[in-house]
């Protein structure tokens, strides 16, 4: 899954490439591997990015993250995938965010859902995963059926605005 993230307005992609032996991180398509993340007092953190180390202070406030790195301030916030904000008003497919296999349905072609409800659930490596509406609207096409299979990012529903439905 690729999150979103607005650093001093700036919109960046983060996906979780792997996590062993260390976490390696594809940020804006470029990979980072991470390692050496500790604390050293008084909000003041440590990472490695690369074999460097590199400190910073972080504390928070709601949803927001301030960084002090190298004399520099930076204000971070992690966007919902869901949210308007991170353009989840004008998504019209949900994509699989692993490869697996659909476990249920929960809705049917012509549904009427709202952002956030459960469309489909699905099974990988033994997890299982609601596939979340990320928008409202109606259900225009459910494209794999229980027990049927899929690869990673394949789109397994498709939404329409309800003004579109015949």
């Amino acid at each position: 899954m690729v999150f979103k993230l607005v650093l001093d307005g700036n919109l960046h992609e983060i996906d979780i490439v792997r996590r062993r032996p260390h976490l390696v991180l594809r940020i804006d398509g470029r990979e980072h591997e991470v390692s050496g993340i500790g604390s050293y007092g008084d909000g003041r953190q440590t990472i490695e990015i690369a074999g460097t180390a590199i400190h910073f202070a972080r504390a928070h406030a709601g949803d927001r993250q301030f960084l002090r790195l190298d004399g520099r301030s930076f204000e971070a916030k992690l966007l919902d995938p869901r949210s308007v904000e991170a353009g989840g008003s004008g998504q019209d497919s949900v994509k699989a965010p692993m490869p697996g296999a659909v476990i249920s349905l929960h809705k049917a072609v012509r549904d009427h859902v709202l952002r956030g409800e459960t469309i489909v659930t699905i099974e990988s490596m033994k997890l299982q995963t609601a596939l979340l509406a990320p928008r409202d609207g109606v259900i225009a096409a459910i494209l794999r059926v229980a027990g049927e299979v899929f690869d990673k990012d394949e789109v397994i529903v498709r939404l329409e605005a309800p003004a579109q439905v015949n």
